[in-house]
């Protein structure tokens, strides 16, 4: 579904599976190059050590990745399944305040996708996020496997072979 950077926004603000673990998207940036997230550290959150449940900080990872890329490449005209394939989390510090992080997607990176898609139909790849409390500490880093289909290379490519 081709959305615009602030629709999207307001949508997530809202899915309650952000909002109840206080998943806050502060912006996506201008042609869904990036996006800015921050997780609220609240009692709807917190843990036995007070700090951020680590399944809240996992969630806040898991969407935005196949999010930035299914819509860059929708606009582009491509039809494609995106998914978070895998991911693997390393906890460095207790989240004691709120936590931020900043995820880009480059030009080479986009065009990496693209080119892989339309030679071989999927591209799977995993991709970084660091994550920072308030006083700019680095707690968590999480390597984002995502996956990507290109759905018309794959459906010329089975009435192909049939």
């Amino acid at each position: 579904m081709l959305v615009s950077e602030n629709v999207l926004k307001w949508a997530l603000r809202f899915y309650p599976p952000l909002l109840f673990q206080r998943i806050w998207v502060i912006r996506f940036e201008k042609g869904f190059r990036g996006v800015k997230v921050k997780v609220n550290k609240s009692l709807l959150n917190n843990n036995y050590n007070n700090s951020i449940f680590g399944g809240t900080i996992f969630a806040s990872a898991d969407p935005f990745y196949p999010l930035l890329f299914h819509q860059v490449l929708t606009h582009k005209g491509y039809k494609v399944r995106v998914w978070l394939k895998s991911a693997e989390i390393n906890y460095i510090k207790p989240g004691r305040t709120d936590l931020f992080f900043h995820i880009n997607i480059t030009e080479e990176d986009i065009q990496e996708v693209e080119q892989t898609l339309n030679t071989g139909g999927k591209h799977v790849k995993a991709y970084p996020i660091e994550m920072y409390s308030k006083d700019g500490e680095q707690c968590v880093t999480v390597s984002c496997h995502v996956y990507i289909r290109n759905l018309i290379h794959t459906e010329t490519n089975n009435t192909v072979a049939i």
